[in-house]
């Protein structure tokens, strides 16, 4: 079964994910960001979730996550936790 690492920033509300892309677009490390901003207990190592397979997180996060290529940030994913942006990290 095909796995992947990922880190992700979770915030509350819509309006706090532009101005996190607006952070990363100058230059902003995610990891970084994800240490300052993200309401998930993973924001203390930089956003990281480690390695996981499909299904293993909530299905939105998952379907978003499992499309990314390695390094890119996906665009702002809702679930039942708030909002995420997601980085492939392999």
């Amino acid at each position: 079964m095909k796995t992947i690492v990922a880190s992700h920033i979770l915030v509350a509300h819509e309006y706090e994910v532009s101005d996190l892309q607006r952070k990363l677009s100058e230059g902003v490390s995610f990891e970084e960001l994800a240490r300052d901003y993200s309401l998930c207990p993973s924001g203390k190592q930089g956003g990281n979730l480690g390695r996981f397979s499909p299904g293993q997180m909530v299905k939105p996060f998952s379907l978003a996550a499992f499309k990314l290529e390695v390094g890119e940030i996906s665009e702002p994913v809702r679930t039942q936790f708030g909002f995420h942006l997601i980085k492939r990290i392999e």
